[in-house]
């Protein structure tokens, strides 16, 4: 009685199981699989030439290349600071956990646009160094630097947020053990930590630099809509949209596309390799 009281209520009929699967393929299909093919329909409406000649169209490439160095500059800098944050707040006790853990996920509550307004505040010509970066010829604001810093501020909490609860599941047995053993803190680390976070850290930088690729409202704030100079692929897919070249702004939209496939089947594939089939926590 009691193993078939225990199935029951574990066990969903047939039917709610079809109707459970049948809402989420229906709403994947919707809201994911449909946009993205229109955004390649959309793209070839007049033909490969027309597209690809989009793609190829100098401010496209400029926008592009602006893009992949945003994220090859912004994805590093996060990794490193995510692995330190995560060993601060796994590895030791301090009085200030708590206020870094908060600092570490304030960039998911703070709009991205309110992000973008704060570096113009500190940076612009009106801001709080503006006169100095002025006297000085250092332009941050309105160029690449600002981009990378705006950036780098919404995506940061990527990597630190993969690694801490796996980093405090581990515990600190094993760094202890070969620090008795006579291991310095650097050696410790690379041959004990570092093998240990090699997936999450992976799987962070992945979604860190997702983000940063895809990344709109902030960089639009600091970025001054310079075309074919300050314009990331979203800024430039948006400029292409509102001057009525949609096949241009669906070109370039089908490039960002096609990077997300990217990023997804190195995720699949990082969570495949990862033993028990886990990446992360």
């Amino acid at each position: 009685m009691k193993r078939a009281t225990a199935r029951l209520a574990t066990e969903e009929p047939a039917w709610i199981k079809a109707l459970i699967l049948a809402v989420v393929a229906t709403f994947l299909v919707l809201v994911l699989i449909l946009p993205m093919v229109t955004v390649f329909v959309e793209a070839l409406r007049r033909g490969v030439g027309p597209a690809l000649e989009a793609i190829r169209e100098p401010d496209a490439v400029a926008a592009m290349k602006l893009t992949l160095l945003t994220a090859a500059i912004a994805v590093p800098f996060n990794a490193f600071f995510g692995i330190c944050a995560a060993w601060a707040v796994a590895k030791h006790e301090f009085r200030f956990k708590p206020f870094l853990i908060t600092l570490i996920d304030l960039p998911f509550s703070v709009s991205p646009v309110v992000a973008g307004l704060i570096y113009v505040l500190v940076f612009g010509a009106q801001g709080w160094f503006g006169d100095w970066l002025i006297d000085h010829d250092i332009k941050v604001i309105f160029a690449t630097p600002g981009i990378v810093l705006a950036t780098v501020f919404v995506t940061f909490p990527f990597v630190a947020r993969e690694l801490i609860p796996l980093m405090q599941e581990q515990g600190v047995d094993e760094e202890e053990a070969a620090v008795s053993l006579g291991a310095s803190g650097l050696r410790t680390f690379w041959s004990v930590t570092a093998p240990n976070i090699r997936w999450a850290l992976l799987y962070g930088m992945l979604l860190c630099n997702a983000r940063a690729m895809g990344e709109f409202g902030a960089v639009s704030v600091v970025s001054g809509h310079i075309r074919g100079l300050t314009n990331t692929m979203p800024l430039h897919v948006e400029i292409l949209y509102n001057e009525y070249n949609f096949v241009g702004a669906f070109a370039v939209a089908g490039v960002l596309c096609g990077l997300a496939v990217v990023t997804l089947t190195l995720k699949t594939l990082l969570e495949v390799a990862q033993p028990h089939g886990r990446v992360g926590h």
